[in-house]
């Protein structure tokens, strides 16, 4: 029943983050970077203004909610680059072996012991701060799990009776890859990227309060933060509530995340039975 609630609960966040970027267009009263006001900045919450404005006067609802679609942006992109870089790296490691496993292995351990917001940052430093910056940044720096569930799991796949049969029967390696063994790891794989979705935008907020990240006057709910930093006595809305979005959107792809691997995971169904 708790499982249930929590994957119930994850998706319904989830959607609503989705429905929030989607519909920005239409959803917002206000134009996030236009419609500046200072005669009424610092406002707060009211009919006017559901979220209250910030320090320029614009609306804290319309921003937060195009901030949604800046930060679903960058967790599903980034999340996709490394799902396809972890899991290539992962299935050929898993199934060639030998000293492209041993190579592959000793990339991932050092990808493993760089904090990921540090790589991420110097990548930033690089490029230089903008979306596409981003979202290269941060599709380059958490593949290593997916390689490690790809790899172990085609580990013991490779093995299995299926596989020998395709060998026999002339398949090539690239077609047993394709065929036979990633869509039996897809379900792990699917699980790591809805987890590493929350992370990206926790890792995007991070980096857009650092001022590396997306910059003004593109709103983000990070840079939104920076922004409401000096105002967090006089106008403590213009913080809390793109926090509070953060928070949302991460539980709900971590329980999300959470509640697939509890379904996908053959133990736990059959603990639950």
């Amino acid at each position: 029943m708790r499982l249930r609630f929590n994957f119930a609960l994850g998706l319904l966040l989830a959607l609503l983050v989705i429905a929030a970027a989607v519909g920005s267009g239409w959803l917002a009263p206000y134009d996030p970077v236009m419609d500046a006001d200072l005669m009424n900045s610092e406002m707060p919450p009211s009919w006017e203004h559901w979220l209250g404005t910030d320090g320029q006067g614009r609306d804290v609802f319309s921003r937060v909610l195009f901030g949604a679609r800046v930060s679903l942006t960058v967790g599903l992109v980034s999340q996709l680059i490394n799902s396809c870089i972890g899991t290539a790296l992962g299935v050929s490691a898993g199934y060639f072996g030998g000293w492209w496993d041993d190579l592959v292995n000793g990339l991932t351990n050092v990808m493993l012991a760089i904090p990921s917001l540090v790589f991420a940052l110097a990548i930033m430093a690089v490029l230089g701060p903008g979306l596409p910056s981003l979202l290269i940044a941060l599709g380059l720096t958490n593949w290593s799990w997916t390689c490690r569930i790809a790899r172990s799991s085609t580990l013991s796949l490779k093995s299995q009776g299926f596989v020998q049969a395709a060998k026999t029967a002339g398949f090539g390696d690239t077609n047993i890859m394709r065929t036979q063994i990633l869509p039996n790891i897809l379900g792990p794989v699917l699980v790591i990227a809805t987890l590493g979705i929350g992370g990206a935008v926790l890792a995007e907020a991070a980096l857009s309060f650092l001022g590396v990240g997306i910059r003004p006057p593109q709103p983000s709910w990070g840079n939104m933060l920076t922004d409401a930093r000096e105002l967090i006595r006089t106008a403590p809305w213009a913080s809390v509530f793109p926090g509070l979005a953060i928070f949302a959107t991460v539980l709900g792809f971590n329980l999300l995340g959470d509640g697939l691997r509890d379904m996908l995971d053959p133990h736990m169904r059959t603990r639950r039975t």
